[in-house]
């Protein structure tokens, strides 16, 4: 008989049996929740965060913006990571980067090194964004599938769920530094259980394969205009907008013009001729928009049109989240039983009822009141991410998955950048109109509630045409498509 090399895929499934993929699945999850507490706790910061280093929306924006947009970037690295250095070199090198993120931005002492800081967390949360997806879709059977990504949603949403509220406290007893180092204990867990449970070898091929430099590089002079691009729209009378939006659009065109004709292409953008990719992409990219992007708002409008205080607006969204995580496992469930564009669908209508219902609070609402319209659209996503995870992969051959896994959240990725910018750009503007400034510290004024109302139509509508593409996410289990189709 031929050895089993020690620490391989075989061996550790030989020595932990049935309950290996679940142990698998944890691992992952831990560091997910990890570069999601990261992604989200920041958000009760941003206020004192701006006071701080003298900001107004437009820069403070970038506190999440520059996190989202290297997450994006990094997204389309980690088919060609996994490829070239197997799963646990990739994920072990992600988590540490995380780590060494969250402490330099805890000890930066000037706005420009914390955003550097906040990109290294970006980057590393990119990476590890795809490697659960593809764990699932691997380990799992079909029929088991909605019920391990629904398991893995409890942990993933139960993280950001209370890093608000333990955020908000953090915020008002030590200061906006303190938030930057709760990450520091989920990494140092999840490097323990990859060195314990990650095989040294994954089923990517061993051999090596070339980056697409040019297209990575394409893709982030592309993105980076187009966002400073909307962050000059506020300046009136720049020139910027007008050089940077055209010349981002056109990075676009050229980058999905050289991915076509590519050997070896960061994006496999042939994928899109799958109809039932295509169309969960569309609604990843909506979807990541409206999520992202009300994740933003919802701390600044509770802190800066109802005063409340920092720990205050974490506990707001606590029970929100601990809805969001008890409704995932049920989620997951239903995704093993019903069409996944039904469940989508549902979930879009409850995210956008629930952001339009926001426009009715106001400084004399009811607290549960307020609660309620935020857990009903946390129940929404829940419905949303895995019926959505499953459905736009299901069909397509096995080894499309960690390409397609990683587009679909590139897609969401890109969604949540283009969210968060246009949310803090379009309160700038509105609040202008409105003659209101944002830093500004008194008594509820209607017209900071009205700057706040529109943004959440604006996200609502936007999130609600969504429907569209989501009902067009069927079943098609006998379509496959692949590489090899490149």
């Amino acid at each position: 008989m031929t050895p089993v090399p020690a620490l391989s895929l075989d061996h550790l499934r030989r020595r932990y049996g049935e309950r290996y993929k679940w142990l698998v699945l944890l691992t992952v999850m831990v560091g997910m929740m990890a570069s999601i507490v990261s992604s989200t706790i920041v958000n009760v910061a941003v206020p004192e965060m701006s006071r701080y280093f003298v900001i107004g929306q437009e820069r403070a924006q970038w506190i999440s913006a520059g996190f989202m947009v290297s997450m994006t970037l990094a997204l389309s690295l980690t088919p060609w990571l996994l490829h070239s250095f197997g799963m646990r070199r990739t994920y072990l090198g992600a988590v540490l980067l995380l780590m060494l993120g969250g402490i330099g931005g805890g000890l930066s002492m000037n706005f420009s090194l914390m955003i550097g800081m906040r990109v290294a967390e970006g980057i590393a949360a990119g990476v590890m964004q795809t490697i659960p997806s593809v764990v699932v879709l691997r380990s799992f059977q079909p029929h088991e599938q909605g019920r391990a990504m629904g398991i893995f949603g409890f942990g993933v949403v139960l993280a950001p769920a209370i890093g608000p509220g333990v955020g908000g406290l953090l915020v008002e007893f030590f200061g906006w530094r303190s938030i930057f180092f709760v990450v520091v204990p989920f990494c140092i867990t999840a490097i323990l259980l990859a060195r314990r449970f990650l095989p040294l070898s994954s089923r990517e091929p061993g051999t090596r394969r070339a980056l697409d430099w040019r297209g990575l590089l394409l893709l982030a002079f592309a993105t980076l205009c187009l966002l400073n691009g909307l962050v000059e729209l506020h300046q009136a009378g720049s020139i910027g907008p007008w050089l940077l939006l055209p010349a981002g659009f056109a990075g676009m065109a050229g980058f999905t013009w050289y991915q076509l004709r590519c050997a070896e292409p960061l994006l496999h953008l042939r994928l899109f001729a799958h109809r039932q990719f295509a169309m969960g992409a569309t609604v990843a990219f909506v979807y990541g928009i409206a999520l992202f992007g009300s994740t933003y708002l919802l701390p600044i409008f509770l802190q800066t049109a109802l005063n409340y205080t920092a720990s205050s607006a974490g506990f707001v969204l606590l029970p929100a989240g601990l809805a969001m995580a008890c409704a995932m496992p049920v989620a997951g469930r239903l995704a093993d039983r019903f069409p996944a564009n039904r469940l989508v669908v549902c979930g879009i209508l409850l995210m956008s009822a629930s952001l339009l219902l926001m426009v009715s609070v106001t400084g004399t609402s009811p607290y549960l009141a307020l609660l309620l319209w935020v857990a009903t659209g946390r129940i929404g996503l829940s419905l949303i991410l895995p019926a959505l995870s499953i459905g736009t992969v299901r069909g397509l051959d096995p080894a499309a998955i960690p390409q397609a896994t990683s587009m679909s959240s590139f897609m969401r990725q890109l969604g949540g950048v283009i969210g968060i910018s246009a949310v803090g750009i379009g309160l700038e503007i509105r609040a202008a109109a409105h003659g209101v400034d944002m830093r500004s510290v008194g008594p509820i004024n209607p017209a900071k509630l009205a700057a706040f109302d529109e943004i959440f139509v604006a996200l609502a509508l936007v999130m609600a045409a969504a429907t569209f593409a989501a009902w067009f996410l069927k079943p098609a289990p006998h379509v496959h498509a692949g590489p090899a189709s490149h």
